[in-house]
């Protein structure tokens, strides 16, 4: 079954690095969207990362230059580098499919990891 488990979240401090996977199981994702959300208490999940079929990534304005999305196929794993991180980058990061529709939009991502917890300090 379809199924995509994080890993790789922590405590780091300010201007430090992290590097989060998402093994994805039950599905061929090189074919579909694959994005990275992050939530933290009080806000709304936010789309921080995206890469579509043909691998072409898009970035919120806060992740540019910072972060950068990736894929490993012979894994089967998306990855989010994350540099120069800042205390507001603190959240529960999410790995996100989504399984319909070829045109990638934040708001149709549909299938959810349970994320992993990132704290800057």
């Amino acid at each position: 079954h379809v199924q995509l488990v994080e890993s790789g979240g922590g405590s780091v401090q300010a201007g430090g690095s992290l590097k989060l996977a998402c093994e994805v199981t039950g599905f061929y994702y090189v074919t579909y969207c694959m994005a990275w959300f992050r939530q933290s208490p009080g806000k709304d999940r936010e789309g921080v990362a995206g890469i579509d079929s043909d691998g072409l990534a898009t970035y919120d304005d806060s992740a540019k230059g910072r972060f950068t999305i990736s894929r490993d196929t012979a894994k089967n794993t998306l990855y989010l580098q994350m540099h120069s991180l800042k205390p507001e980058d603190t959240a529960m990061y999410y790995c996100a499919a989504q399984l319909d529709g070829r045109l990638c939009r934040w708001d149709r991502y549909n299938c959810w990891g349970q994320g992993t917890q990132v704290t800057v300090s």
